[in-house]
């Protein structure tokens, strides 16, 4: 089988949020930020954690890791046509995460009270909602 043979089911295609309109972009964030904040609720303290807090663990690779990942959501809203400003803000909040994930304890606690990617997420969605509305979604 080569890999022009290889065609995955239509279905899992179309639930791929691949275009470049705002509302996938915004599915895309979304999706990326409960990846990295939110995948897992801790027991006791009903706190979501996700893979910034778990990366957090691996030394320095870890950090950076996140730090990619975070800035994937930097440059998506790069791709909305967001402004310089906001953009060094989100930037800002990143880098400043990946600064506190160098030290040790405190990098991982940092991650588990600092979220950045959602802080970030707040910033994409109110850009989309006053400048893009029919991006709009009910939280649920």
């Amino acid at each position: 089988m080569t890999n022009a043979d290889f065609r995955p089911a239509p279905d899992y295609m179309a639930s791929l949020p691949l275009g470049r309109d705002p509302a996938s972009i915004r599915r895309r964030v979304e999706a990326m930020e409960q990846l990295l904040e939110g995948m897992v609720t801790v027991p006791g303290l009903n706190r979501k954690v996700g893979l910034d807090v778990l990366l957090g663990f691996v030394p320095v690779i870890g950090d950076a890791v996140a730090a990619a990942m975070g800035a994937y959501i930097v440059w998506e809203a790069r791709n909305l046509g967001m402004s310089k400003l906001q953009l060094t803000r989100m930037g800002a909040r990143v880098g400043f995460d990946a600064l506190l994930g160098l030290v040790p304890i405190v990098g991982d606690a940092a991650d588990f009270f600092f979220r950045s990617n959602t802080r970030n997420l707040k910033t994409i969605k109110r850009h989309l909602d006053r400048h893009h509305p029919a991006t709009v979604t009910v939280d649920r």
